[in-house]
């Protein structure tokens, strides 16, 4: 079984040496050692911590990433059906973000519902900042689909 070093694992999953020492710590993956006590990883943990690096870009916390790859087979690497079932877990959120992030690049150039009222659309859509009425924020955008 082939094992990298940190600094060549550092330099094929793109996350920084501190980052995976921190992830380790953290239980997110695991090393083992070797007789002089370097860190040694299995190319399965490069799954784990691209798997890590997505999931908080899309805003799911290291607690959340944490209880999902605590559910993944620790004696053998991960199957499909395994990252499968993870996936699932978040099908629904992710789907809501990707909406959210599509309706902002569609709308941002017109009346958000944020009451700058700064366009002259927002003087249509939202006359004497209306939308307040419903709350904070960007009331258009973060009204459902």
């Amino acid at each position: 079984m082939e094992t990298l070093s940190i600094g060549d694992f550092a330099a094929r999953s793109g996350v920084a040496p501190s980052a995976l020492r921190y992830y380790e710590r953290e239980g997110l993956i695991r090393s083992t050692r070797t007789s002089g006590n370097q860190r040694r990883y299995e190319r399965a943990e490069l799954r784990r911590v691209a798997f890590i690096r997505i999931a908080q870009q899309v805003g799911v916390s290291l607690d959340e990433i944490r209880a999902a790859l605590a559910e993944l087979p620790e004696n053998r690497t991960p199957t499909r059906a395994d990252w499968a079932r993870l996936s699932d877990r978040w099908r629904h959120r992710l789907e809501e973000k990707i909406t959210l992030m599509q309706r902002l690049r569609d709308d941002l150039s017109g009346c958000i519902g944020c009451g700058c009222l700064s366009l002259h659309r927002c003087k249509l859509i939202n006359p004497d900042d209306a939308l307040a009425a419903e709350g904070t924020g960007p009331r258009v955008l973060l009204r459902p689909a």
